[in-house]
């Protein structure tokens, strides 16, 4: 049980720490979680190897905090099939295309090492016996890390902990051998945390800047974030109150209201009242805190933490003016998806439900820096879809190409001068600074729209792009490699092809009712946290129903399997976006829930009667890595259709269980 609560703790520690350094990681933590499914099996498969050539587990990950503290990694991606925030482009240096692979490994390694005695285990005791355990120390680290990040403790008190639960599990020489890697380890962990603080979502450092104020930077981000006066700030932030110089707007939304400034901005405009809605509770407490002009003080703002799509579900109120204020994160929800913090602002639904908080004049507007035509095409034609007009558009050059894009029923009080299509522009504002390069009407073909299913803006079509084909290659790889290097090959050639499917299905399964909560009651940290322990808690179920029912006929339980997968495909999770969040939370559990409930039963069903429990166990785990690498199909076949691989993968398994019992 300690074991697990360790490799799901240093899951969760990789996870989140190793991106807040090495930044392009932070679009790609499921690698991560891909490397650790990879460690535990193939370190259960190595039990059976009575010697394995590699450091105590302490030594490999001071290792590989020393390789993330060492290089500070800066990868610059040659892409423009997707697009990354925050991750430099143009021509790239040899040793950036080590990143992946080689932090992949490390952590891959790492886990191999740690979880060896899993293997032990699992050949020791009776396999339900095991795997209970097994679950139970999962959720004690879940726990664990949900504590960690509710008090928004530093890294030290991660690796801190991570030590203290390695003691026990080591011997006398052991322990002499690992207290100098653990003390180097927090060592390393608190000199480089030093003047940081550490959100649920990043690491944030604050810094004076030249213009008055300060920088916030996340993961080494270079500014995320600029505190400075009003006057300083782009042009663009001002761009909807210059377009309706005669309104005075009453009420307004600001979706990613950070550290204060489109609130500033908003409020010296004449805005009656304010509701700023920021994800990061930290950055939301340094503007506060630290904003020049205190905008967050003033009485006519309210402050909410919470994501947007689910404020906008969960408020009665309708708004004079909705801002979607740079929402553009640099991390994914989990790393279970492929999904952003903001993914679900920018969908065709996102988009009907702004029209449903609009006054009957009511504006929306979104500026950012979009960098690419394709992207302010893409939006511009989602607004046109959701309000029945052109949306006016305004473009700027300098770095990231920025935008504004408004629209909205109280786009007839635009100024009839103003009135006209897109066209280029001569003039430029304040100076040099973002000099203007056109205004109008924009109406252009639009790349598809990003939608509930596949919310996926910053990628111009459906396709899964090559820097994904290309580093899923090379982790496969890697893989091989490893079980060829770490793995008896006795064990290797009773690999269980059954618990491969298994895991493979269960955890598309898995990704698709992350994805499916997400929507429905937001992308944050807490909804995310709160699922996967449900979802374990439905494994002990499971576990507990197979352990005092003699199941006879599993078929039933596959019939029951594949109904429930049939019905999450037909009823997607949009279909559930009532009114009442408690009903909307019981129905999305039933469907969300039923199929995972079921899907342990069948597995907890073979495992209980598995020969080699070991065996079994790693084949389960490589499948689910197979698995999470096959998620990635999503970006060109949307979420829903992940359920038809996953009845695939179960239909396989059903078959290789019937075949077995035929034997």
């Amino acid at each position: 049980m300690l074991t697990s609560f360790l490799a799901l703790f240093f899951e969760l520690l990789c996870i989140r720490w190793i991106p807040s350094y090495v930044r392009y990681l932070s679009f790609f933590t499921n690698f991560i979680l891909l490397a650790s499914f990879l460690g535990i099996g193939v370190g259960i498969l190595s039990a059976r190897r009575q010697r394995l050539l590699l450091p105590p587990f302490p030594w490999l990950a001071l290792l590989l905090a020393a390789v993330v503290a060492l290089n500070r990694f800066e990868l610059r991606i040659n892409s423009t099939q997707v697009l990354y925030y925050g991750v430099g482009e143009g021509g790239a240096s040899a040793e950036n295309y080590l990143v992946l692979p080689l932090i992949f490994l490390l952590v891959a390694v790492a886990f191999i090492c740690l979880t060896r005695p899993l293997g032990v285990l699992l050949v020791q005791l009776p396999p339900l016996k095991a795997y209970a355990l097994d679950i139970l120390g999962s959720l004690a680290g879940i726990a664990a890390f949900f504590v960690v990040s509710l008090l928004e403790l530093p890294p030290v008190a991660w690796f801190g902990l991570l030590a203290l639960a390695l003691l026990p599990l080591l011997n006398r020489r052991g322990l002499l051998v690992s207290l100098l890697p653990l003390g180097g380890l927090v060592a390393l962990a608190a000199v480089l945390g030093l003047g940081s603080s550490w959100s649920p979502y990043y690491r944030v450092q604050v810094y004076p800047a030249e213009e008055g104020g300060y920088i916030v930077d996340v993961n080494n981000s270079g500014g995320f974030q600029s505190m400075i006066p009003s006057q300083k700030k782009e042009v663009f932030y001002a761009r909807v109150y210059e377009l309706f110089p005669q309104r005075r707007f009453q009420r307004a939304l600001i979706i990613g209201a950070g550290s204060g400034s489109d609130t500033a901005i908003a409020l010296q405009h004449g805005v009656g009242h304010v509701d700023a809605v920021e994800i990061d509770p930290v950055i939301l407490r340094l503007g506060e805190q630290l904003h020049p002009e205190q905008p967050y003080a003033d009485p006519r703002v309210a402050l909410h933490v919470e994501d947007g799509r689910a404020f906008l579900r969960n408020t009665d109120q309708t708004y004079d003016l909705i801002v979607f204020a740079l929402p553009d994160s640099l991390t994914l929800t989990s790393s279970f998806s492929s999904l952003r913090l903001e993914s679900f602002l920018f969908t065709d639904q996102s988009f009907a439900a702004v029209a449903q908080h609009l006054a009957p004049d009511g504006i929306v507007v979104l500026y950012n820096y979009y960098r690419e035509d394709w992207l302010v095409a893409k939006l511009a034609g989602m607004l046109e879809r959701a309000f029945g007009r052109s949306p006016y558009v305004t473009t700027y050059g300098g770095w990231g190409k920025a935008a504004v894009l408004v629209s909205g029923p109280g786009m007839d009080q635009l100024p009839a001068a103003l009135q006209r299509p897109f066209q280029a522009e001569q003039a430029s504002s304040r100076g040099d600074q973002l000099p203007l390069l056109g205004a109008g009407l924009y109406s252009a073909t639009a790349p598809p729209a990003a939608t509930d299913d596949w919310p996926f803006l910053y990628l111009p079509q459906p396709t899964l792009p090559w820097v994904y084909v290309g580093s899923l290659a090379l982790i496969a790889g890697l893989a091989l490699v490893l079980l060829r290097v770490a793995a008896p090959l006795q064990a290797l050639a009773r690999f269980d092809w059954h618990f491969f499917f298994l895991g493979a299905a269960f955890m598309l399964l898995e990704t698709r009712s992350l994805v499916g909560f997400a929507l429905l009651f937001g992308s944050t940290w807490m909804v995310n946290s709160l699922v996967f322990f449900a979802i374990l808690t439905s494994v002990l179920l499971a576990i507990a129903f197979n352990a005092r029912v003699r199941v006879r006929r599993i078929g039933l339980f596959y019939v029951g399997l594949f109904g429930a997968l049939a019905l999450n495909y037909l009823l997607p999770p949009e279909a559930l976006l009532f009114e009442s969040p408690m009903l909307r939370y019981g129905l999305a559990s039933l469907l969300a829930f039923s199929p995972i409930f079921l899907a342990n039963v069948v597995f907890s069903h073979s495992f209980r009667d598995t020969h080699a429990a070991d065996l079994a166990f790693a084949s389960n785990l490589l499948g689910v890595m197979v698995g999470g690498m096959l998620e990635y199909l999503s970006l060109a076949l949307g979420y829903r259709h992940l359920l038809l691989l996953a009845i695939a993968f179960y239909v396989a398994a059903l078959a290789l269980y019937r075949h077995a019992l035929a034997k």
